[in-house]
């Protein structure tokens, strides 16, 4: 199959970080990224050196120097963190040595206990693990983990703190929720980042760009981005408000997503995980009552269905 590899390079100035990355023609599961990726990852590497791989949609505190560690010490192929849960029949369960984090198996959604382990989307590979994937569309956690195991490549490091599936508008906002709550318990240069004063319950993090006005109450758990206007008298809990958004006079928002560069309208009312693409505007005085809205929309009227999709 000739899929080929289009890397293309960014330099982001601000933080002076450079992102490589390859693009997919088409799907290619979960393993087969990393085939295509090969070139990449192997490039200006020391022979052996890991590398890490994350899924996209989940929010820890990604320990990474104790996840490098602990993959160096046994010497292995790889490394995947685990999670413990408390309903493990919902899950891919990870059978493993207790003692020597040996993994041993997967138990797709057991009915009978195994374990309380799952799979918490966070890895550590030797270059090796490359030859073991094909250039096709495969799935990492079907094909390549079963066979490391089966070899006695792959091993298992407990996470250690929080951790959240934020793949749904409802678990995106509880991850963040968390993540909030764990830069209390940090260090003090994390605990800067949460904004204080009258205005704020927290946690609460505001990019320095935003623009609050008088009289506004946010918070617990809001994160506010970049060039963001909050206006006078706003009301703000358990949301997420993208950057560039404007929030105008006296709206109160509630367990909401509010996309990049949207504005609503003064008096209005959001909430019970209503969502918002991108460049949406509401009217003044329009109640959203958990609907989601896909981007570049006008809603001039109240949504009071749930389970509405605004196309």
């Amino acid at each position: 199959m000739d899929i080929p590899s289009i890397p293309i390079v960014f330099i982001v100035n601000k933080l002076g970080v450079k992102i490589e990355y390859s693009q997919e023609t088409e799907p290619m599961g979960t393993a087969g990224p990393l085939a295509l990726a090969k070139d990449l990852l192997l490039k200006d590497s020391e022979p052996g050196q890991p590398f890490f791989v994350l899924n996209s949609d989940i929010t820890s505190e990604f320990p990474f120097a104790e996840l490098l560690e602990y993959h160096k010490s046994h010497g292995k192929e790889g490394t995947i963190m685990v999670t413990t849960v408390a309903e493990p029949s919902k899950y891919g369960v990870v059978v493993c040595d207790p003692k020597t984090g040996r993994i041993d198996r997967f138990v797709e959604k057991p009915q009978q206990y195994v374990g309380n382990k799952i799979n918490a989307g966070i890895y550590i590979f030797n270059s090796g693990v490359l030859d073991r994937i094909e250039l096709r569309p495969t799935s990492i956690e079907k094909e390549t983990f079963p066979a490391m195991a089966e070899a006695g490549q792959l091993y298992a490091m407990e996470l250690k703190g929080f951790w959240m599936d934020v793949g749904q508008p409802k678990d995106f906002l509880s991850g963040m929720a968390k993540y909030l709550g764990s830069l209390e318990h940090r260090d003090v240069e994390d605990k800067k980042l949460l904004a204080t004063g009258p205005n704020f319950i927290g946690p609460v993090m505001v990019d320095p760009t935003a623009k609050i006005g008088e009289s506004c109450l946010i918070g617990p758990f809001v994160s506010i981005g970049p060039g963001c206007i909050i206006e006078d008298g706003v009301r703000i809990s358990r949301s997420a408000i993208m950057g560039g958004a404007r929030i105008k006079a006296h709206t109160w928002i509630d367990s909401t997503i509010v996309g990049w560069q949207c504005t609503v309208g003064r008096w209005a009312r959001l909430e019970r995980i209503t969502v918002l693409g991108m460049d949406v505007t509401v009217a003044d005085e329009v109640y959203i009552n958990g609907a989601k809205v896909l981007p570049h929309k006008s809603i001039n009227e109240s949504v009071t269905d749930p389970n509405a999709i605004i196309m």
